[in-house]
């Protein structure tokens, strides 16, 4: 479902989705359009895109395409997705220990349109860091 979402071919502009984003939730997925766990990214990402619509925008980027970002935000995973607010990365407290950054492919829409509702409501209240709605942090059970 990847074509269906906008891409960024460049990294300009990626930064011009960023910086002229005033009033919502800039969510990028970063990663190839032919890997499987992106792949479930994306069809989760264009199934929530017309819910979410009102306050938050959702782009693609290919990595190998626009490798500028890949050591400025550590994209060495399969499939990532960052969210921006205002031009100031957001971050998100998961469990996981990384927060800046979900490396993995969410499938349930429902818990993908709360995490972006919760990081766009405290970005509004001038937040920088927000918890989860859900603890991921025993999400992979060995």
């Amino acid at each position: 479902m990847s074509y269906f979402l906008p891409h960024l071919p460049s990294g300009w502009h990626v930064d011009q989705a960023i910086l002229n984003e005033d009033e919502r939730l800039v969510v990028i997925r970063f990663g190839h359009d032919w890997n499987p766990e992106c792949m479930k990214q994306d069809e989760t990402l264009y199934s929530i895109a017309e819910k979410v619509k009102n306050f938050a925008v959702i782009y693609l980027v290919d990595i190998t395409e626009v490798p500028d970002f890949n050591k400025m935000y550590e994209l060495y995973d399969e499939c990532t997705t960052m969210f921006f607010f205002r031009n100031k990365q957001m971050q998100i407290d998961l469990g996981t220990g990384n927060n800046n950054k979900i490396n993995w492919a969410l499938e349930d829409k429902q818990e993908f349109i709360d995490i972006i509702e919760t990081i766009y409501r405290g970005a509004r209240k001038g937040k920088g860091l927000v918890i989860s709605p859900k603890d991921y942090s025993t999400k992979h059970k060995y």
